[in-house]
């Protein structure tokens, strides 16, 4: 009870925030945006959210928060649209939805299905919320007590989880999760100032890599190159029909199913690294087995639509629940939602501990915002369904373009560098690979994100025992094995050798069939050598700098990871899912245009830019691609690349933001926006 008294005044000032019209405005604003990112299929909350990073900074954290969850709300809702009437899931989790609301669509029920969708996803985002506000109550005396070995072992608790439980073959997920670790330590280290894959005389990696680069290169661009290689419409023409109180009635009628499906997706949720790739999965099993008639599954059962929605939405809710308690991502998206906190303000805000005792209002903020957030995104997507059924008809030619654009521009906001367009590409091929031979990119991410944070735990371990132990060896034994770390500890072990059974069955690219050995194994003998690379890097650092032991200690790790992979290879057929390949068998094998023209295009907006300057480039790439790619007429190719720039210009303007210059704007003096 004191816990609950305690708590009031933070639960009266949280309402006091977010019930301002300002910060219900920004909730909306995000909702909006997350409804028109959720609608393209492959894009998700993590491109989401890294479009939105370079805006945060310095911006007031309740609206910055405001705006962020609106968008991470709202995504599993607005996603039910590809899965349900293209047939594509919509992000990854919601691929068990198209199992079998697409067929609801085919016989002319979208309408009930979507709406038994947007009721399961409403009443799951509920859950998670009310989820989240308890444990916050009853857990935050026991995470205050939490020290550096504590986070340390909660770190690796995370980082375990991604990598176990980061696809079929899980010492991809390791190696994935340890390259992403690896690179996030390019630059200056945190103990003594050494560099790490970089030099003086190549200063921008000496700051290392931006999150917001990392999100759109490893996620966005991968899905947005796929999707435009088909060249076709995103869905074809589908009625709605009637039956939009039907959809409601059946979630009612299996009501406890979604309550069920709802404390799935919170404990799944809960989980670091587990998250949306398998949460619709076991949602979906636990619907089949839970139904006495399971002939219908597969071709138009509504309980196959409530139980995946039910989860999918929950698991945000117990997704916040490491992220907020620890700083540990619970998922893609809450790794670049850890990011953006940082940026809001003035940094006052820092996700963990900390933030129970300094931010009690804030977390508060955070639940109820979510809360609100799936009320206003339900409402919204039932009152749009007509029209963002008929947006799925666009061809993704025309879409493509202006995506490329507000990238582009989003990654340059990062670092105002040039370069950060030539990491973006960079990282966007990584991810476009990744993606190919079916190695985890949210495991990658979150390596990403966990990177600093277990380094710097780790060195601050280390240093604080070694002086426990100089004082006796009972203190420095108590020190590290705390009962905390000790239950961490068991909870760790006993969740690698579950997921070691349990990684077969999980997809964390999606289906992806074996190929040939060639690509695959040449693709992870390019891996293998950049982590040579980056150990024999990090051994040339002065021995006596703590600099240096972190980088090694993952490298050697991702190289044994590798060496294991290789033997692999070599002992068994082409038919083994380690040589899975995308483009072999799946929707890139049916692809009418090749990777490389492809990829052509955006390498093309990026040449021009170090030339011309981002908006004369941006006016030529509209131009040509519109009229060459899409097939538009010279007037609308005109008129589509004016309202791109126009846009472009008007976003510059209202953030008070730069535009990349090229090699015309050291030689010419020119006006804005062509500076």
């Amino acid at each position: 009870m004191d816990v609950i008294f305690t708590a009031l005044p933070a639960l009266g000032d949280a309402w006091a925030l977010i019930l301002q019209p300002v910060v219900l405005g920004y909730l909306i604003l995000g909702v909006i945006m997350g409804l028109c990112i959720g609608v393209f299929p492959g894009l998700g909350g993590i491109a989401g959210l890294s479009l939105l990073l370079p805006f945060m900074f310095g911006m007031d954290p309740i609206l910055g928060l405001a705006l962020m969850i609106g968008m991470v709300a709202v995504v599993p809702t607005s996603d039910t649209f590809a899965s349900v009437l293209m047939g594509i899931p919509g992000s990854s989790a919601s691929q068990a939805t198209v199992l079998d609301g697409f067929p609801m669509a085919k016989n002319g029920q979208a309408a009930r299905a979507l709406s038994a969708a947007f009721a399961s996803s409403l009443f799951g985002g509920l859950v998670g919320a009310s989820f989240l506000t308890v444990f916050i109550l009853v857990a935050r005396p026991v995470v205050l007590e939490f020290r550096t070995p504590e986070l340390l072992m909660i770190t690796i608790f995370g980082l375990s989880m991604v990598g176990i439980l980061a696809g079929r073959v899980a010492i991809k997920g390791i190696v994935a999760a340890g390259l992403g670790m690896l690179i996030g330590t390019i630059g200056e280290g945190a103990s003594s100032g050494d560099l790490r894959m970089s030099s003086y005389d190549f200063p921008y990696l000496t700051d290392g890599l931006k999150l917001v680069i990392v999100g759109l290169g490893i996620f966005a661009i991968p899905e947005i190159i796929s999707l435009l290689r088909q060249d076709r419409a995103i869905a074809k023409e589908q009625a709605l029909g009637g039956g939009w109180l039907d959809g409601v009635r059946d979630w009612f009628a299996n009501i406890w199913l979604s309550v069920r499906c709802s404390i799935i997706g919170v404990i799944v949720g809960v989980i670091p690294g587990l998250g949306g790739s398998v949460v619709d999965w076991i949602a979906y099993g636990h619907a089949v087995q839970t139904t006495k008639d399971k002939s219908k599954f597969g071709s138009g059962e509504v309980r196959g639509v409530i139980g995946p929605e039910s989860s999918n939405n929950a698991k945000e809710g117990g997704g916040l629940v490491p992220t907020l308690l620890f700083g540990i991502p619970g998922s893609g998206s809450m790794a670049i939602f850890i990011g953006a906190i940082a940026l809001l303000g003035s940094g006052q805000i820092e996700v963990g501990p900390a933030m129970l005792k300094n931010n009690l209002d804030i977390t508060y903020s955070i639940v109820w915002l979510l809360a609100l957030a799936n009320v206003v995104g339900t409402v919204i997507c039932i009152a749009a369904s007509g029209g963002i059924a008929k947006l799925t008809t666009i061809r993704f030619a025309l879409l493509a373009p202006f995506l490329f654009m507000i990238i582009a521009f989003a990654a340059f906001q990062s670092g105002q560098n040039l370069m950060d367009l030539v990491a973006l590409f960079a990282i966007g091929f990584l991810g476009i690979m990744m993606r190919r031979f079916d190695w985890s990119r949210p495991a990658f991410l979150i390596g990403f994100v966990l990177s600093n944070p277990a380094e710097t735990y780790a060195n601050q371990a280390l240093q604080i025992a070694q002086s426990r132990f100089r004082k006796g060896f009972g203190e420095g034994i108590d020190y590290i094995f705390s009962p905390i770390v000790i239950v961490l500890l068991i909870i760790t072990v006993i969740s690698v050798v579950v997921g070691l059974r349990q990684a077969k069955s999980i997809l964390a690219e999606g289906d992806v069939k074996s190929g040939s050995k060639r690509a695959p194994l040449a693709f992870l003998l390019i891996v293998t050598g950049y982590i040579a690379y980056a150990l024999f890097d990090a051994a040339s650092i002065p021995s006596f700098s703590r600099d240096r032991t972190f980088p090694m200690f993952v490298a050697c790790v991702c190289l044994l990871g590798c060496a294991v992979l290789i033997i692999r290879m070599m002992l068994k057929p082409e038919t083994d899912t380690v040589f899975a390949d995308r483009e072999r068998h799946g929707d890139d094998s049916e692809a009418t245009h090749g990777l490389w023209p492809t990829l052509a295009w955006f390498a093309a907006l990026l040449v021009l830019t170090a030339l011309l300057g981002f908006i004369l480039a941006l006016g030529l790439f509209l131009f040509s691609f519109l009229r060459i790619r899409a097939g538009l007429s010279n007037v609308a190719a005109v008129i589509y690349t004016a309202s791109g720039i126009a846009f472009m210009c008007a976003m510059a303007w209202l953030l008070n933001r730069d535009f990349p210059p090229g090699l015309l704007q050291e030689y010419a003096d020119l006006p804005w926006p062509l500076t």
